[in-house]
């Protein structure tokens, strides 16, 4: 197997080979992370998704593009990176876009129990957790979802494919949007509320 942390092995071809060793791939690279900074735009970070959240979320990729379906060993190994959260000095600044807590995923039995899901996480170590809302002015355009790993190498989430790059240029310049979209998120009480308030409306 390609250790994940070599990027000369494609996640498109992780996805052939099906949902559960493609998590497990990621899985292996959060492993070995420090300090992450995430940007979800319109769906819940991966490592503070519910088995039902991420069972639903695989189920639509699966569905999408025709890749195996062993989903159960995809929620598995996606589920256990909560359980790094804290652990090994670990470090995540995570930014939600106001969409990810509004986009119905699943239904809405599905969505209860993610956003309480995500209302707890507010007090985990390491995790500073903020929520950009909708009417925020951004000093940057949204962009696609990306996650920087220890300030050298990016994931990107496109449809057609997920590009890793590990270029000193490109990592930069995906860490200067992640800091303009920070001036946009609320964080602590404020964030808090934005998802009390969409879990009261569900």
């Amino acid at each position: 197997m390609t250790p994940p942390s070599d990027p000369s092995k494609p996640w498109a071809e992780w996805h052939q080979e099906g949902m559960g060793p493609t998590q497990e791939a990621f899985l292996e690279l959060v492993r070995q992370t420090k300090d992450t900074k995430q940007y979800c735009q319109n769906i819940v970070w991966g490592n503070l998704q519910t088995p039902d959240y991420a069972r639903a979320i695989l189920r639509l990729v699966v569905d999408f593009h025709g890749f195996p379906d062993d989903i159960e060993d995809g929620v598995a190994a996606r589920t256990a990176r909560a359980s790094l959260i804290g652990t090994g000095e670990r470090t995540y600044h995570v930014l939600l876009g106001e969409g990810a807590l509004r986009r119905n995923i699943g239904g809405a039995e599905v969505m209860r129990g993610q956003l309480a899901r995500l209302l707890a996480a507010f007090a985990l170590p390491g995790l500073t957790l903020g929520v950009i809302p909708d009417r925020a002015q951004l000093d940057i355009y949204p962009g696609n979802s990306f996650g920087i790993f220890d300030g050298a190498r990016v994931e990107i989430e496109n449809f057609a494919d997920s590009p890793t790059t590990t270029d000193p240029e490109h990592v930069a310049t995906y860490g200067r949007a992640f800091d303009l979209l920070a001036r946009g998120a609320v964080y602590g009480g404020e964030a808090s509320a934005m998802v009390q308030s969409e879990l009261r409306a569900l």
